[in-house]
């Protein structure tokens, strides 16, 4: 059994203007543009290459635009999975109040349940920070599995360093740090013990990719950046396993001329590539992994047939 997931994070543009410490709200003009513009050609990719994937849908994007409810709905007809990314995306999601945790999740998966009829059984945290009490919320409400785990040591510092560098010229990111612990985590799937980043009898937890003894993180912006050696030598090691999770953006398929984010792509080194080489370089991963023999599911399948 030798199985990938794709999974896609809907992260709307305002998200990344939280992230990068960006005063200004987007312009109404590119609000939706993950939606409704980078997102169709996600599916597009998908249909040429005949794979159904999981998608994080934020709560808050549902029912304040027809187009993006028509697409999500449309989504969710066509097999793929929607999956729980909170109500809000709120970076600091583990600093909150249990109570208000709970409330978060609880609105996010409601939403998602009364556009398309299905509650969904996965849930991926914002910013990839969780806690404890944060998987112990979504044992309560009975989710299938967790996917926000990130034990990459690399992805930790560089964030801290960028943090850092944010304050230093007057800007604050609303991304926050969580524990370093989470470095230590099992880079396979696992069930999750006290503390979340060990072993236990807890929820099924779905960590994100990381490549290597090195722990090199494997998802989108290092998937489209890393040279072709860095890039072969990734995949190659990720085909080492019997199950694949990879992670990716709404936002890696966003044109910054056609979508009318060249402000953004300042912040976005990935937008700074040309659309076509992403798309190109998405469709030549997923050849490989085919070519190797792996058989692409959503992450709710994967669930059912990994051995935890």
């Amino acid at each position: 059994m030798k199985l990938v997931s794709i999974s896609v994070d809907l992260d709307e543009v305002e998200c990344y203007h939280s992230i990068h410490g960006l005063k200004q709200q987007p312009d109404e003009a590119v609000s939706a543009a993950v939606h409704l513009k980078a997102l169709p050609r996600f599916l597009s990719l998908f249909d040429k290459k005949g794979i159904k994937a999981t998608m994080f849908v934020i709560g808050r994007e549902i029912g304040q635009n027809s187009g993006v409810d028509e697409i999500l709905r449309q989504m969710h007809q066509d097999g793929h999975e929607l999956a729980n990314h909170t109500l809000n995306h709120r970076y600091n999601l583990v600093q909150l109040e249990e109570d208000v945790i709970r409330k978060e999740v609880l609105s996010g998966a409601s939403r998602i349940e009364a556009l398309c009829g299905e509650r969904p059984v996965g849930f991926r945290a914002p910013g990839y920070t969780v806690s404890d009490a944060l998987l112990r919320i979504l044992e309560d409400q009975r989710y299938l599995y967790d996917s926000s785990v990130f034990p990459c040591p690399a992805y930790y510092s560089a964030k801290t360093v960028i943090m850092a560098g944010y304050q230093v010229v007057g800007r604050t990111s609303r991304s926050i740090l969580g524990t370093p612990g989470v470095m230590r985590a099992p880079s396979v799937p696992y069930r999750a013990g006290t503390p979340f980043y060990t072993r236990g009898n807890g929820i099924r937890e779905i960590p994100i990719g990381v490549a290597g003894p090195a722990r090199i993180p494997f998802f989108g912006t290092s998937i489209l950046l890393a040279g072709q050696w860095l890039y072969r030598y990734m995949t190659a090691s990720m085909m080492s396993r019997e199950f694949i999770n990879v992670e990716l953006h709404g936002m890696d398929l966003g044109d910054a001329v056609g979508d009318g984010l060249e402000y953004l792509a300042k912040h976005q080194p990935d937008l700074r590539l040309s659309l076509d080489y992403r798309i190109q370089r998405y469709e030549h991963m997923i050849d490989m992994f085919r070519e190797n023999g792996y058989e692409f599911v959503t992450l709710k399948e994967a669930v059912s047939r990994i051995q935890f």
